[in-house]
């Protein structure tokens, strides 16, 4: 199993305090018979005013590489993967990337990540882990 991400359990709590209950850590994406392919999270909300859940996947990452764009770039085809694999196995679940706002802010400053974010439509959650919570979600 590939190790957690260095915010792992400061996100879990960040995700718990919004009223998200964990339900799987990590996330089995099964496409081929005999691999799985783990996301970080899944998680569930219940919608009171439709007495339904909402679902996400979410994969965290630090960004802890030297080059930020090369990180991101491969963070954005593991996602591109996942985003395809969920909507084979359970396409009512949403998939979110998850980056410290420290790591967001220096993404947005770079204009060929977000070409890459707004042609991908990747969807983030940004989150403070000193405070552990959620600063804002980008869909």
């Amino acid at each position: 199993m590939p190790a957690r991400d260095k915010y792992h359990s400061e996100f879990c709590e960040a995700l718990k305090k919004e009223g998200w209950k964990i339900t799987h850590d990590p996330y089995p994406l099964k496409i081929e018979s005999k691999r799985t392919y783990p996301i970080d999270l899944g998680a569930e909300r219940l919608l009171a005013a439709e007495k339904d859940k909402e679902k996400i996947a979410i994969e965290i990452k630090s960004f802890l590489q030297d080059s930020m764009a090369s990180a991101f770039h491969e963070a954005a085809g593991q996602y591109i993967g996942y985003f395809l694999g969920l909507a084979q196995q359970e396409a009512d679940r949403v998939l979110f990337m998850a980056v410290s706002a420290e790591v967001y802010y220096e993404l947005e400053q770079m204009a060929l990540v977000q070409m890459v974010v707004k042609h991908l439509n990747i969807q983030f959650i940004i989150f403070d882990p000193l405070t552990k919570t959620i600063v804002k979600w980008i869909k």
